[in-house]
């Protein structure tokens, strides 16, 4: 069922993707100066115990999963103009995934991209993190069907017009 769409509800402040007339466009950047930018993105992915204890001693049996989520992540980060439409295709300078086991259960992904273009790296973090995650899921879901992704999230951005942004500082 479609959700009821009202004029408040399609025409927020301001939405650089939405012309006046409600259709979408990719938004010309060509006239912005070029800076160095980067973000940082996060995702939680839970499982039990015994799942997180097979992933540290390496006896998943699809492999190393740190390595193959890493790949995965990095390259989804390099494709991202390609899954959302959007987006602007960004000449990144570095991308790193980064994995931090915590309580027994649970696995912080981080994905921070950097690149020095007209336009913010944000989404390129985003999905590289999403990929990540999903990719620790797929090795591990025969094991433990309970696994579960939660808080994908921009954790901070800097570069361009808009400055620093934190989460938590706004």
């Amino acid at each position: 069922m479609a959700a009821k769409r009202t004029r408040a509800s399609t025409r927020p402040a301001k939405l650089t993707h939405v012309r006046a007339n409600g259709s979408i466009r990719m938004v010309d950047v060509g006239a912005k100066s070029s800076t160095n930018r980067r973000a940082v993105a996060e995702a939680s992915v839970l499982m039990s115990p015994p799942t997180l204890r097979m992933i540290l001693q390496h006896t998943a049996k699809k492999g190393d999963v740190f390595a193959a989520a890493q790949i995965a992540g990095i390259q989804a980060a390099k494709k991202t103009a390609e899954l959302i439409p959007l987006c602007h295709s960004v000449p990144l300078t570095h991308v790193e995934v980064e994995f931090a086991p915590q309580s027994g259960k649970r696995i912080n992904v981080r994905c921070a991209a950097t690149c020095s273009g007209q336009t913010g790296v944000e989404m390129e973090a985003l999905v590289g993190a999403a990929i990540a995650a999903l990719t620790i899921y797929d090795m591990c879901k025969a094991a433990d069907r309970g696994v579960s992704i939660e808080q994908l999230r921009l954790v901070e951005k800097s570069g361009g017009r808009s400055g620093h942004y934190r989460r938590g500082d706004s």
